[in-house]
């Protein structure tokens, strides 16, 4: 399962967050885990199950030669970690959460002049041609992600520079699908 998540600070850095993503696989005796801080490499972990039992929402695990509890509530994608007499907040999402985001913030994510796939899917439909000038919220092209079909809008008015990708193409999360350039 893959995971996006914003590690809030703590009392030393107030308002602050780190963003992760996150790689969990479970085989038979073990939980596999990967952790990339933006711009970081990718660390590694494989944790026993045997090493771990989960209490009324309290998890304890032994790792690295240490024993920790670990207290987590929340909800949604809002959650708190209690542990070893620190504190944080923690924002996970997943895929369904992760598309749901990307829709939000009209599918540019990372800027305007990009129309960038949120999450990984398959492009349905496309909506526009090379030099169409569209206004803000207007459809651009349809993506399947999850089994659903998402409309993805420009979030200002722009000009179709080039279309990157066609009906039927695989897309990865973060791949550019649309160039847009300002209307003069």
């Amino acid at each position: 399962m893959f995971f996006e998540a914003d590690l809030g600070g703590d009392l030393t850095r107030p308002g602050q967050t780190k963003p992760y993503k996150i790689e969990v696989n479970e085989t038979k005796k073990s939980w596999k885990i990967a952790l990339q801080e933006e711009g970081g490499e990718w660390v590694r972990y494989e944790i026993s199950k045997d090493d771990y039992r989960i209490v009324e929402n309290i998890v304890n695990l032994i790792w690295n030669g240490g024993s920790y509890l670990i207290d987590v509530y929340g909800s949604g994608i809002d959650y708190n970690v209690y542990t070893r007499s620190s504190f944080r907040t923690v924002k996970i999402y997943n895929d369904e959460a992760l598309l749901h985001e990307s829709l939000k913030k009209g599918s540019l994510i990372g800027g305007g002049e990009n129309l960038v796939a949120g999450m990984p899917g398959k492009i349905v439909k496309v909506l526009v041609n090379k030099g169409d000038v569209l206004k803000s919220g207007q459809p651009v092209l349809i993506m399947e992600a999850m089994k659903m079909e998402n409309e993805m809008r420009a979030s200002a008015e722009v000009r179709v520079k080039d279309i990157l990708v066609k009906p039927a193409d695989s897309v990865e999360s973060g791949q550019t699908l649309v160039l847009f350039e300002p209307v003069k």
